[in-house]
């Protein structure tokens, strides 16, 4: 089953983090690294421009564990708490129903 975790999270350096975000997945392509999500969507609040959501789609939960688990997305998880400014809130969800409109 597909799963999903919407990450919610505040910062006034969005640009810096989406640039970490990318320089990570550059890097994994580059060595040949299967990157763990499939789909990655990025929101921002409209009432509060300091506070998006990020919802990370992969193919299953254990995907999604073996991608949290890895030294490099532990690295990066670092470096984007460094950039917020409160700790993120992690929703774990399986995908039911997704279709294209």
């Amino acid at each position: 089953m597909k799963f999903a975790q919407i990450i919610d999270f505040e910062t006034e350096r969005a640009d810096e983090m989406r640039d970490l975000i990318r320089q990570y997945e550059e890097k994994a392509r580059s060595e040949g690294r299967k990157l763990g999500p499939t789909h990655r969507t990025l929101l921002r609040d409209r009432s509060n421009p300091n506070r998006c959501l990020a919802v990370v789609e992969f193919d299953s939960y254990e995907e999604a564990m073996a991608n949290s688990d890895a030294p490099e997305t532990t690295e990066l998880a670092r470096q984007l708490a460094a950039l917020s400014s409160r700790p993120p809130v992690f929703t774990d969800c399986d995908v039911v129903e997704s279709e294209s409109l």
